[in-house]
């Protein structure tokens, strides 16, 4: 068991990250939630109509307009469902976890192999999947969320068909696909890549610089760098397809509301006479995760994929060591 003072620096340093990461995720969330469509568009009767929502072009736009609209207040939406989510891991290590592993920071996934590491991974996926779905509302949502009254902020973030039916958010159209397939390529491409290359990074401790083939090491980085075409646009898809909401009636989407009391009476942020981000509005919503990659390049141009990309970068490229 971990001693008092041990407790205390941990939970201590876990303050510290939140205090820090929520509001860097939630820019990260918004921005690329943000529908921006492009400069003209045709009405239902094919007029030409020119878009007159907000244009936010860079993340720390994104992140100074969030504390322009909205204050500190709104750059920790999410803060609650990422504080329990992190408290019942925080928890979980503490109860199973060796004192000696918890201060090393030795936990990792189970080593298994590639497919062992998968399917560890998917299921962790699955576990988390409503937290992050829960998450990615709350910190889109125009509304203000009281931060110690679940039952309300739960009416706002969830149809009355996903509180009824509530394991109807893995069947949110091209999610889990989605997550598996960016789950696939980081573990089954990229970590065999790495043991191709490099297997002496997988060893415990830091490995000799003589160890370690420079050209290698470059053609792994050069490798990492590249499968940021891909894992971008499914980091986009994702949150835009978790933000979608699921309804009993098909005609609704992600944004339009059930009528039967979904989210009556909900507070806007005070002085707010605009929304932070502008969303998806027509009631077609994207039906897969194909489907909504096509839907972004047609409405908005292809580098909406790619929002952030540098983040993608540096994630693929610290992988190189983890």
């Amino acid at each position: 068991m971990l001693g008092l003072f041990d407790m205390m620096f941990m939970l201590g340093s876990l303050a510290v990250s939140l205090t820090v990461l929520v509001p860097l995720v939630g820019t990260l969330v918004r921005f690329r939630a943000h529908y921006n469509p492009k400069g003209l568009q045709l009405d239902s009767e094919g007029d030409v109509q020119p878009h007159t929502g907000p244009v936010i072009s860079s993340y720390i736009g994104m992140l100074r307009r969030v504390h322009r609209i909205e204050g500190w207040p709104g750059l920790y939406k999410g803060l609650m469902p990422t504080l329990l989510s992190t408290l019942l891991i925080t928890v979980f290590l503490m109860m199973f976890l060796s004192e000696s592993n918890l201060r090393s920071g030795k936990y990792s996934a189970p080593d298994g192999g590639a497919v062992g590491v998968l399917f560890y991974s998917i299921f962790a996926m699955l576990v988390s999947l409503p937290q992050v779905i829960i998450t990615n509302r709350a910190i889109t949502t125009p509304h203000k969320l009281p931060y110690f009254n679940a039952i309300y902020s739960l009416r706002i973030l969830l149809t009355p068909t996903e509180r009824r039916r509530p394991w109807i958010l893995y069947l949110t159209p091209g999610l889990l696909a989605t997550q598996v397939a960016h789950i696939a390529y980081v573990i089954i491409f990229l970590r065999s890549i790495r043991q191709l290359l490099l297997p002496e990074l997988a060893n415990p401790g830091m490995p000799r610089t003589e160890e370690i083939s420079p050209a290698k090491l470059v053609i792994f980085f050069v490798i990492a760098l590249l499968s940021t075409v891909i894992l971008a646009p499914l980091e986009v898809i994702a949150i835009r397809l978790s933000i979608q909401r699921n309804h009993a009636a098909p005609e609704f989407n992600s944004i339009s509301q059930e009528e039967d009391g979904d989210a009556e009476e909900a507070t806007e942020y005070a002085g707010a006479d605009e929304d932070v981000i502008g969303l998806r509005t027509d009631r077609e919503p994207y039906i897969g995760m194909v489907d909504c990659a096509k839907r972004i390049v047609d409405e908005e141009g292809w580098r909406a994929l790619y929002r952030a990309w540098w983040l993608t970068t540096l994630g693929s490229l610290s992988g190189a060591f983890s």
